[in-house]
Protein backbone atom coordinates (compact mmCIF):
# COMPACT_ATOMS: atom_id res chain seq x y z
CA UNK A 1 0.00 0.00 0.00
CA UNK A 2 1.58 3.38 -0.85
CA UNK A 3 2.27 5.79 1.74
CA UNK A 4 -0.61 8.49 2.09
CA UNK A 5 2.05 10.46 3.37
CA UNK A 6 4.24 10.63 0.54
CA UNK A 7 2.09 10.81 -2.06
CA UNK A 8 0.52 14.38 -0.63
CA UNK A 9 3.85 15.73 -0.55
CA UNK A 10 4.92 14.43 -3.58
CA UNK A 11 1.71 16.25 -4.71
CA UNK A 12 2.25 19.34 -2.85
CA UNK A 13 5.84 19.30 -4.91
CA UNK A 14 5.05 19.00 -7.99
CA UNK A 15 2.08 21.62 -7.46
CA UNK A 16 4.84 23.43 -5.65
CA UNK A 17 7.30 23.36 -8.97
CA UNK A 18 4.41 24.20 -11.36
CA UNK A 19 4.08 27.65 -9.60
CA UNK A 20 7.21 28.01 -9.75
CA UNK A 21 7.91 27.13 -13.22
CA UNK A 22 4.58 29.22 -14.46
CA UNK A 23 6.67 32.00 -12.43
CA UNK A 24 9.16 31.50 -14.17
CA UNK A 25 7.73 31.88 -17.51
CA UNK A 26 6.53 35.00 -16.81
CA UNK A 27 9.29 36.08 -15.86
CA UNK A 28 10.91 35.27 -19.38
CA UNK A 29 8.15 37.42 -21.18
CA UNK A 30 8.97 40.52 -19.11
CA UNK A 31 10.13 43.45 -21.00
CA UNK A 32 13.67 43.35 -20.62
CA UNK A 33 14.29 39.94 -19.68
CA UNK A 34 16.81 37.62 -21.30
CA UNK A 35 16.47 34.10 -22.88
CA UNK A 36 20.08 33.55 -23.04
CA UNK A 37 20.65 33.60 -19.04
CA UNK A 38 22.40 30.84 -18.01
CA UNK A 39 20.57 28.95 -15.14
CA UNK A 40 20.44 25.70 -13.30
CA UNK A 41 17.97 24.25 -10.83
CA UNK A 42 19.54 21.77 -8.13
CA UNK A 43 17.05 19.83 -6.01
CA UNK A 44 18.98 18.41 -2.74
CA UNK A 45 17.62 15.71 -0.57
CA UNK A 46 18.45 18.06 3.10
CA UNK A 47 16.29 21.26 3.63
CA UNK A 48 17.63 23.77 5.84
CA UNK A 49 16.21 26.60 7.92
CA UNK A 50 20.06 28.31 8.80
CA UNK A 51 22.90 29.21 6.31
CA UNK A 52 25.28 29.64 9.06
CA UNK A 53 28.32 27.73 8.26
CA UNK A 54 29.70 27.98 10.95
CA UNK A 55 26.94 25.14 12.38
CA UNK A 56 25.04 22.43 11.61
CA UNK A 57 25.53 19.46 9.85
CA UNK A 58 23.57 20.78 6.32
CA UNK A 59 26.78 22.41 4.90
CA UNK A 60 24.42 24.07 2.48
CA UNK A 61 26.40 27.15 1.77
CA UNK A 62 29.87 25.29 1.22
CA UNK A 63 27.33 22.72 -1.75
CA UNK A 64 26.40 25.82 -2.72
CA UNK A 65 29.38 27.84 -3.80
CA UNK A 66 28.35 30.39 -1.12
CA UNK A 67 31.65 29.81 1.05
CA UNK A 68 35.36 27.71 0.67
CA UNK A 69 37.83 26.35 3.41
CA UNK A 70 41.54 27.38 3.42
CA UNK A 71 42.01 23.50 2.05
CA UNK A 72 39.86 21.20 0.34
CA UNK A 73 40.03 17.17 -0.29
CA UNK A 74 41.96 15.83 -3.60
CA UNK A 75 39.33 12.97 -3.83
CA UNK A 76 41.04 11.29 -6.15
CA UNK A 77 44.60 11.27 -4.52
CA UNK A 78 43.20 11.46 -0.92
CA UNK A 79 45.40 14.11 -0.06
CA UNK A 80 44.85 17.95 1.31
CA UNK A 81 45.20 20.68 -1.55
CA UNK A 82 45.32 24.12 -1.66
CA UNK A 83 42.32 26.22 -2.01
CA UNK A 84 41.87 29.66 0.34
CA UNK A 85 45.30 28.60 1.83
CA UNK A 86 48.03 28.28 -1.50
CA UNK A 87 50.62 27.12 1.16
CA UNK A 88 51.14 25.72 4.37
CA UNK A 89 54.26 24.76 6.67
CA UNK A 90 54.96 23.43 10.33
CA UNK A 91 58.21 21.84 11.93
CA UNK A 92 56.56 20.58 14.80
CA UNK A 93 53.36 20.30 14.06
CA UNK A 94 52.24 22.48 16.92
CA UNK A 95 53.65 25.81 15.40
CA UNK A 96 51.52 26.50 11.96
CA UNK A 97 52.48 28.77 9.15
CA UNK A 98 49.83 29.21 6.41
CA UNK A 99 49.91 31.44 3.39
CA UNK A 100 46.71 32.83 2.10
CA UNK A 101 45.88 33.58 -1.79
CA UNK A 102 46.58 37.12 -2.38
CA UNK A 103 43.94 37.72 -4.76
CA UNK A 104 40.55 36.95 -2.83
CA UNK A 105 37.63 38.94 -2.21
CA UNK A 106 34.78 38.45 -0.33
CA UNK A 107 31.71 38.55 -2.27
CA UNK A 108 30.80 42.23 -0.92
CA UNK A 109 33.71 43.05 -2.40
CA UNK A 110 36.28 43.48 0.51
CA UNK A 111 39.88 41.88 0.82
CA UNK A 112 40.01 38.12 2.44
CA UNK A 113 43.07 39.32 4.70
CA UNK A 114 44.48 36.93 7.33
CA UNK A 115 42.83 39.41 9.69
CA UNK A 116 39.50 38.42 8.55
CA UNK A 117 40.05 34.82 8.34
CA UNK A 118 41.17 35.03 11.49
CA UNK A 119 38.03 36.97 12.61
CA UNK A 120 36.26 33.72 10.81
CA UNK A 121 38.30 31.45 12.45
CA UNK A 122 37.61 32.68 15.70
CA UNK A 123 34.07 32.61 15.06
CA UNK A 124 33.58 29.32 14.28
CA UNK A 125 35.81 28.41 17.51
CA UNK A 126 33.16 30.09 19.73
CA UNK A 127 29.89 29.47 18.22
CA UNK A 128 30.91 25.22 17.95
CA UNK A 129 32.17 23.22 20.39
CA UNK A 130 33.06 20.64 17.90
CA UNK A 131 34.88 22.47 15.64
CA UNK A 132 37.09 23.67 18.78
CA UNK A 133 37.11 20.40 20.17
CA UNK A 134 38.32 19.28 16.30
CA UNK A 135 41.19 22.04 15.78
CA UNK A 136 42.45 22.35 18.89
CA UNK A 137 43.76 25.63 18.26
CA UNK A 138 45.70 27.69 21.16
CA UNK A 139 46.39 30.87 19.51
CA UNK A 140 46.07 32.79 16.05
CA UNK A 141 48.07 35.59 14.62
CA UNK A 142 47.48 37.45 11.53
CA UNK A 143 50.20 39.39 9.44
CA UNK A 144 49.55 40.61 5.58
CA UNK A 145 48.22 37.62 4.01
CA UNK A 146 50.14 34.90 6.73
CA UNK A 147 48.72 33.22 9.59
CA UNK A 148 50.51 31.66 12.46
CA UNK A 149 48.30 29.21 14.11
CA UNK A 150 49.50 27.30 17.57
CA UNK A 151 47.61 24.04 18.47
CA UNK A 152 47.04 23.25 21.78
CA UNK A 153 49.44 20.06 21.23
CA UNK A 154 51.89 18.69 18.51
CA UNK A 155 48.45 17.86 16.24
CA UNK A 156 50.47 16.75 12.21
CA UNK A 157 47.35 16.21 11.25
CA UNK A 158 45.53 19.61 11.88
CA UNK A 159 45.55 21.06 7.96
CA UNK A 160 43.55 18.15 7.32
CA UNK A 161 40.73 19.17 9.67
CA UNK A 162 40.27 22.85 7.47
CA UNK A 163 38.72 20.62 5.18
CA UNK A 164 35.60 20.29 7.29
CA UNK A 165 32.58 23.08 5.83
CA UNK A 166 32.04 23.93 9.53
CA UNK A 167 35.66 25.87 9.03
CA UNK A 168 34.29 28.07 6.38
CA UNK A 169 35.44 31.45 5.91
CA UNK A 170 33.05 34.40 6.15
CA UNK A 171 33.42 38.41 6.26
CA UNK A 172 32.57 38.31 9.88
CA UNK A 173 31.55 41.94 10.37
CA UNK A 174 28.33 40.92 8.03
CA UNK A 175 26.07 40.20 10.90
CA UNK A 176 23.16 38.11 9.32
CA UNK A 177 24.78 34.67 9.57
CA UNK A 178 21.68 32.60 9.31
CA UNK A 179 20.03 34.26 6.25
CA UNK A 180 22.80 35.76 4.50
CA UNK A 181 26.60 34.83 5.07
CA UNK A 182 28.76 36.41 2.27
CA UNK A 183 31.69 33.97 1.53
CA UNK A 184 34.33 34.20 -1.34
CA UNK A 185 32.78 31.61 -3.38
CA UNK A 186 31.16 32.06 -7.22
CA UNK A 187 28.30 32.41 -6.07
CA UNK A 188 26.76 34.70 -3.45
CA UNK A 189 22.99 34.40 -2.09
CA UNK A 190 20.57 36.69 -3.76
CA UNK A 191 17.51 35.17 -1.36
CA UNK A 192 16.98 32.35 1.03
CA UNK A 193 13.81 31.08 1.52
CA UNK A 194 14.30 28.47 5.19
CA UNK A 195 13.23 25.06 4.38
CA UNK A 196 12.55 25.52 0.48
CA UNK A 197 15.33 27.35 -1.84
CA UNK A 198 18.21 29.47 -2.49
CA UNK A 199 18.43 31.84 -5.01
CA UNK A 200 22.05 32.48 -6.43
CA UNK A 201 23.89 34.91 -8.84
CA UNK A 202 27.31 34.93 -10.12
CA UNK A 203 29.93 36.58 -8.20
CA UNK A 204 31.67 38.14 -11.41
CA UNK A 205 35.31 38.63 -9.32
CA UNK A 206 35.61 35.01 -8.02
CA UNK A 207 39.38 34.56 -7.52
CA UNK A 208 39.49 31.47 -9.65
CA UNK A 209 37.41 32.52 -12.89
CA UNK A 210 33.91 33.91 -12.66
CA UNK A 211 31.39 30.46 -13.25
CA UNK A 212 29.64 30.67 -16.93
CA UNK A 213 26.42 30.58 -15.15
CA UNK A 214 24.59 33.71 -13.96
CA UNK A 215 21.69 32.29 -12.10
CA UNK A 216 21.40 28.78 -9.66
CA UNK A 217 18.46 27.96 -8.22
CA UNK A 218 19.34 25.79 -4.82
CA UNK A 219 16.08 24.13 -3.71
CA UNK A 220 15.32 21.34 -0.90
CA UNK A 221 12.68 18.22 -1.10
CA UNK A 222 13.54 15.05 1.30
CA UNK A 223 11.04 13.19 -0.61
CA UNK A 224 12.85 10.46 -3.09
CA UNK A 225 10.24 10.28 -5.42
CA UNK A 226 8.92 13.84 -5.36
CA UNK A 227 12.72 14.86 -6.24
CA UNK A 228 12.97 12.02 -9.35
CA UNK A 229 9.24 13.43 -10.78
CA UNK A 230 11.05 17.60 -10.97
CA UNK A 231 13.45 16.09 -13.19
CA UNK A 232 11.20 13.80 -15.35
CA UNK A 233 8.87 16.77 -15.90
CA UNK A 234 11.69 19.08 -16.86
CA UNK A 235 10.92 21.44 -13.64
CA UNK A 236 14.23 21.09 -12.41
CA UNK A 237 18.20 19.89 -14.04
CA UNK A 238 19.45 18.24 -11.63
CA UNK A 239 18.42 16.40 -8.54
CA UNK A 240 20.36 14.58 -6.04
CA UNK A 241 19.56 11.20 -4.64
CA UNK A 242 16.80 10.53 -6.78
CA UNK A 243 14.55 7.43 -5.57
CA UNK A 244 16.57 4.30 -6.20
CA UNK A 245 13.27 2.34 -7.37
CA UNK A 246 12.97 4.94 -10.68
CA UNK A 247 16.79 4.56 -11.39
CA UNK A 248 15.77 2.25 -14.40
CA UNK A 249 13.13 4.25 -15.57
CA UNK A 250 15.66 7.45 -15.61
CA UNK A 251 18.60 5.84 -16.73
CA UNK A 252 16.70 4.88 -19.81
CA UNK A 253 14.73 8.41 -20.50
CA UNK A 254 15.85 10.30 -23.27
CA UNK A 255 18.19 13.10 -22.27
CA UNK A 256 18.78 12.05 -18.72
CA UNK A 257 22.07 10.62 -17.46
CA UNK A 258 22.25 8.82 -13.80
CA UNK A 259 26.00 8.86 -12.16
CA UNK A 260 26.55 6.73 -9.35
CA UNK A 261 29.52 6.64 -7.76
CA UNK A 262 31.05 5.47 -3.96
CA UNK A 263 31.46 7.76 -1.37
CA UNK A 264 33.27 7.69 1.91
CA UNK A 265 30.05 7.58 3.68
CA UNK A 266 28.14 4.56 5.56
CA UNK A 267 25.16 3.30 6.64
CA UNK A 268 25.19 2.12 10.47
CA UNK A 269 22.76 1.49 13.50
CA UNK A 270 24.13 3.85 16.03
CA UNK A 271 23.73 2.02 19.54
CA UNK A 272 22.61 4.04 22.68
CA UNK A 273 25.04 2.77 25.08
CA UNK A 274 23.31 4.92 27.77
CA UNK A 275 20.58 2.54 28.17
CA UNK A 276 20.78 -0.46 30.49
CA UNK A 277 20.14 -2.91 27.50
CA UNK A 278 22.36 -1.64 25.04
CA UNK A 279 25.01 -1.93 27.62
CA UNK A 280 25.34 -5.78 27.42
CA UNK A 281 27.63 -6.77 24.55
CA UNK A 282 25.84 -9.88 23.53
CA UNK A 283 22.40 -7.41 22.72
CA UNK A 284 24.72 -5.47 20.44
CA UNK A 285 26.15 -8.70 18.94
CA UNK A 286 22.65 -9.71 18.31
CA UNK A 287 21.56 -6.58 16.42
CA UNK A 288 24.26 -6.70 14.46
CA UNK A 289 23.85 -10.58 13.57
CA UNK A 290 19.98 -9.33 13.09
CA UNK A 291 20.63 -7.04 10.22
CA UNK A 292 20.54 -8.94 6.74
CA UNK A 293 23.31 -6.83 4.90
CA UNK A 294 23.16 -8.71 1.42
CA UNK A 295 19.44 -8.82 1.02
CA UNK A 296 18.92 -5.09 2.15
CA UNK A 297 21.70 -3.57 -0.43
CA UNK A 298 19.80 -6.07 -3.15
CA UNK A 299 16.52 -5.27 -1.89
CA UNK A 300 16.26 -1.85 -1.15
CA UNK A 301 19.47 0.10 -2.70
CA UNK A 302 18.82 -2.40 -6.26
CA UNK A 303 23.18 -3.18 -5.84
CA UNK A 304 23.27 0.64 -5.49
CA UNK A 305 25.94 -0.01 -2.70
CA UNK A 306 28.15 -2.64 -0.73
CA UNK A 307 28.08 -4.29 2.37
CA UNK A 308 29.87 -2.92 5.03
CA UNK A 309 32.35 -4.81 7.33
CA UNK A 310 33.44 -1.76 9.64
CA UNK A 311 33.12 2.17 9.03
CA UNK A 312 35.83 2.30 5.76
CA UNK A 313 35.27 1.81 2.41
CA UNK A 314 37.56 -1.68 1.91
CA UNK A 315 39.47 0.57 -0.58
CA UNK A 316 40.59 2.86 1.41
CA UNK A 317 44.30 2.36 2.79
CA UNK A 318 43.85 2.68 6.40
CA UNK A 319 40.20 0.22 6.42
CA UNK A 320 41.13 -2.98 8.70
CA UNK A 321 40.50 -6.58 6.81
CA UNK A 322 38.83 -7.89 9.80
CA UNK A 323 39.63 -11.32 8.88
CA UNK A 324 40.08 -12.56 12.45
CA UNK A 325 37.18 -10.74 14.34
CA UNK A 326 33.92 -11.53 12.12
CA UNK A 327 30.95 -11.58 14.03
CA UNK A 328 28.19 -14.57 13.63
CA UNK A 329 25.29 -13.21 11.47
CA UNK A 330 21.71 -14.72 11.08
CA UNK A 331 18.80 -15.32 13.18
CA UNK A 332 20.42 -18.38 14.43
CA UNK A 333 23.87 -15.96 15.99
CA UNK A 334 21.44 -13.43 17.27
CA UNK A 335 19.46 -16.01 19.66
CA UNK A 336 22.78 -17.92 20.56
CA UNK A 337 24.37 -14.14 21.56
CA UNK A 338 20.85 -13.01 23.05
CA UNK A 339 20.71 -16.73 25.11
CA UNK A 340 24.70 -15.39 26.39
CA UNK A 341 22.85 -12.67 27.59
CA UNK A 342 19.93 -14.16 29.96
CA UNK A 343 17.49 -13.76 27.65
CA UNK A 344 15.07 -16.97 26.75
CA UNK A 345 11.95 -17.09 23.78
CA UNK A 346 8.87 -17.12 26.11
CA UNK A 347 5.05 -17.50 24.13
CA UNK A 348 6.87 -15.67 21.21
CA UNK A 349 8.85 -13.07 23.07
CA UNK A 350 12.72 -12.66 24.19
CA UNK A 351 12.43 -12.39 27.66
CA UNK A 352 14.69 -11.54 30.70
CA UNK A 353 13.26 -11.73 33.99
CA UNK A 354 9.91 -11.39 32.88
CA UNK A 355 10.81 -8.17 31.49
CA UNK A 356 10.33 -8.51 26.92
CA UNK A 357 13.32 -7.47 25.06
CA UNK A 358 11.81 -4.51 23.65
CA UNK A 359 13.84 -1.64 21.44
CA UNK A 360 13.10 1.82 20.11
CA UNK A 361 14.55 2.15 16.81
CA UNK A 362 14.97 5.65 15.47
CA UNK A 363 15.12 6.74 11.88
CA UNK A 364 14.31 9.56 9.11
CA UNK A 365 13.36 10.23 5.84
CA UNK A 366 15.60 12.46 4.26
CA UNK A 367 17.84 9.61 3.15
CA UNK A 368 15.03 7.28 1.93
CA UNK A 369 16.60 3.68 1.85
CA UNK A 370 17.57 4.07 6.07
CA UNK A 371 13.19 4.06 6.40
CA UNK A 372 13.64 0.54 4.76
CA UNK A 373 16.43 -0.71 6.65
CA UNK A 374 14.65 0.28 9.79
CA UNK A 375 11.39 -1.87 8.78
CA UNK A 376 13.43 -4.68 7.00
CA UNK A 377 15.15 -5.15 10.91
CA UNK A 378 11.95 -4.79 12.48
CA UNK A 379 10.50 -7.75 10.81
CA UNK A 380 13.55 -9.59 11.16
CA UNK A 381 13.41 -9.03 15.07
CA UNK A 382 10.22 -9.92 15.48
CA UNK A 383 10.58 -13.38 14.23
CA UNK A 384 13.06 -13.84 17.13
CA UNK A 385 10.92 -12.14 19.89
CA UNK A 386 12.14 -8.90 19.45
CA UNK A 387 9.77 -6.02 19.64
CA UNK A 388 10.87 -2.79 17.15
CA UNK A 389 9.11 0.31 18.04
CA UNK A 390 10.25 2.97 15.04
CA UNK A 391 9.89 6.57 15.91
CA UNK A 392 10.38 8.77 13.08
CA UNK A 393 12.04 11.94 13.52
CA UNK A 394 13.01 14.73 11.50
CA UNK A 395 17.05 15.91 12.37
CA UNK A 396 18.72 13.17 13.92
CA UNK A 397 21.65 15.15 14.96
CA UNK A 398 19.73 17.51 17.01
CA UNK A 399 17.56 14.44 18.79
CA UNK A 400 20.22 12.16 19.23
CA UNK A 401 22.30 14.92 20.75
CA UNK A 402 19.41 16.04 23.63
CA UNK A 403 17.27 12.83 24.06
CA UNK A 404 18.19 9.67 25.21
CA UNK A 405 14.61 7.64 24.89
CA UNK A 406 16.02 5.42 22.54
CA UNK A 407 18.29 2.04 21.98
CA UNK A 408 19.22 1.94 18.55
CA UNK A 409 19.41 4.32 15.63
CA UNK A 410 19.74 4.23 11.58
CA UNK A 411 22.33 6.85 11.24
CA UNK A 412 24.27 8.33 7.70
CA UNK A 413 27.80 9.09 8.28
CA UNK A 414 30.84 10.34 6.36
CA UNK A 415 33.86 8.33 7.44
CA UNK A 416 36.32 9.56 5.43
CA UNK A 417 35.63 13.30 4.35
CA UNK A 418 39.33 14.38 4.32
CA UNK A 419 41.09 11.23 2.99
CA UNK A 420 42.13 10.10 6.56
CA UNK A 421 40.70 8.09 9.72
CA UNK A 422 41.93 10.53 12.03
CA UNK A 423 37.88 12.38 11.56
CA UNK A 424 35.07 9.86 12.15
CA UNK A 425 37.44 8.20 14.83
CA UNK A 426 37.74 11.34 16.64
CA UNK A 427 33.96 12.91 15.68
CA UNK A 428 32.18 9.76 16.58
CA UNK A 429 34.24 8.06 19.40
CA UNK A 430 36.02 10.07 21.48
CA UNK A 431 34.69 11.34 24.38
CA UNK A 432 34.41 15.24 22.71
CA UNK A 433 33.45 14.17 19.48
CA UNK A 434 30.53 15.75 18.07
CA UNK A 435 29.07 12.87 16.33
CA UNK A 436 29.44 10.48 19.58
CA UNK A 437 26.00 10.18 19.84
CA UNK A 438 26.49 6.68 21.00
CA UNK A 439 27.92 7.69 24.17
CA UNK A 440 31.14 5.78 23.60
CA UNK A 441 33.49 6.75 26.23
CA UNK A 442 36.00 3.80 26.45
CA UNK A 443 40.14 4.76 27.81
CA UNK A 444 41.56 2.27 25.56
CA UNK A 445 39.68 3.55 22.37
CA UNK A 446 40.25 6.98 23.59
CA UNK A 447 44.14 6.10 24.01
CA UNK A 448 44.28 5.04 20.45
CA UNK A 449 42.54 8.33 19.00
CA UNK A 450 44.63 10.14 20.87
CA UNK A 451 47.83 8.26 19.34
CA UNK A 452 46.73 8.76 16.05
CA UNK A 453 46.12 13.00 16.62
CA UNK A 454 49.87 13.45 17.69
CA UNK A 455 51.37 10.53 14.35
CA UNK A 456 52.62 11.97 11.56
CA UNK A 457 53.99 8.79 9.87
CA UNK A 458 51.23 7.46 7.37
CA UNK A 459 51.94 3.61 7.86
CA UNK A 460 51.58 4.08 11.81
CA UNK A 461 48.45 6.33 11.23
CA UNK A 462 46.93 3.13 9.05
CA UNK A 463 48.20 0.55 11.54
CA UNK A 464 46.15 2.76 14.57
CA UNK A 465 43.39 3.64 12.39
CA UNK A 466 42.75 -0.04 11.96
CA UNK A 467 43.63 -1.08 15.51
CA UNK A 468 40.70 1.61 16.35
CA UNK A 469 38.14 0.05 13.63
CA UNK A 470 38.68 -3.48 14.45
CA UNK A 471 38.35 -2.29 18.75
CA UNK A 472 34.62 -0.31 17.37
CA UNK A 473 33.69 -3.48 15.71
CA UNK A 474 34.73 -5.93 18.09
CA UNK A 475 33.02 -4.17 21.07
CA UNK A 476 30.03 -3.62 18.19
CA UNK A 477 29.77 0.18 19.46
CA UNK A 478 27.82 0.85 15.96
CA UNK A 479 26.53 -1.72 13.76
CA UNK A 480 27.58 -1.15 9.98
CA UNK A 481 24.97 -2.06 7.37
CA UNK A 482 26.25 -0.81 4.42
CA UNK A 483 28.49 1.65 2.09
CA UNK A 484 25.65 3.06 -0.32
CA UNK A 485 26.84 4.35 -3.87
CA UNK A 486 25.88 8.29 -4.30
CA UNK A 487 23.72 8.68 -6.88
CA UNK A 488 22.68 11.90 -9.20
CA UNK A 489 20.12 12.67 -12.11
CA UNK A 490 20.23 14.98 -14.59
CA UNK A 491 19.24 16.93 -18.07
CA UNK A 492 22.29 15.55 -19.98
CA UNK A 493 21.04 17.80 -22.64
CA UNK A 494 21.95 20.90 -20.83
CA UNK A 495 24.15 20.30 -17.73
CA UNK A 496 27.73 20.30 -18.48
CA UNK A 497 30.61 19.62 -16.60
CA UNK A 498 28.95 18.44 -13.47
CA UNK A 499 31.45 16.44 -10.79
CA UNK A 500 29.59 13.25 -8.74
CA UNK A 501 31.54 14.81 -5.71
CA UNK A 502 32.89 11.31 -3.21
CA UNK A 503 33.33 13.57 0.17
CA UNK A 504 29.80 15.27 -0.85
CA UNK A 505 30.84 18.95 0.06
CA UNK A 506 31.41 20.30 -3.59
CA UNK A 507 28.21 20.50 -5.74
CA UNK A 508 27.70 23.84 -7.28
CA UNK A 509 31.37 25.19 -8.88
CA UNK A 510 32.67 27.42 -10.83
CA UNK A 511 33.46 25.00 -13.82
CA UNK A 512 29.40 23.86 -14.13
CA UNK A 513 27.94 24.99 -17.11
CA UNK A 514 24.74 24.94 -19.45
CA UNK A 515 23.65 24.48 -23.13
CA UNK A 516 21.86 27.02 -24.29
Amino acid sequence: MKNPRKILLTLIFTLSLSLLSACGQARTSEPGSSEDKKHIRFLYNFSTSSLDPHLGSSYVPLNAGITETLVKLDEEQLTVAPWLAQSWDSEDGQHWSIELRPDVTFQNGKPMTAEAVKASLDRALKESVAIKNALKIDTIEADGQKLSIKTVQPFPEFISELVHPNTSIIDVTETDFVNRPVGTGPFQLKSFSPGSKLELVRYDQYWDGASPLDTVDFMFNEDANARSLALQSGQVDIVYRPEVNGLEMLDQAKGIAVHSTATFRVHQMTMNLERSTMQDIDVRRAVDALINREEIVASILLGYGETAVGPFLPSLPFAPSYSSNSLESGKDAAVHYLSQAGYTLQNGSMQKEGQPLELTLLTYSARADLPLIAQVFQSDAKEIGIQVNIRQIDTPEEYMASNRDWDIATYSNLTAPRGDAGYYLNATYHPTGALNFSGTEDKALTALIDELNVTVDTEKRAELAEAAANYVRDQVYNAFVLHPATIVAYNEDKVMNWVTSKSEYYMITNKLDVNL
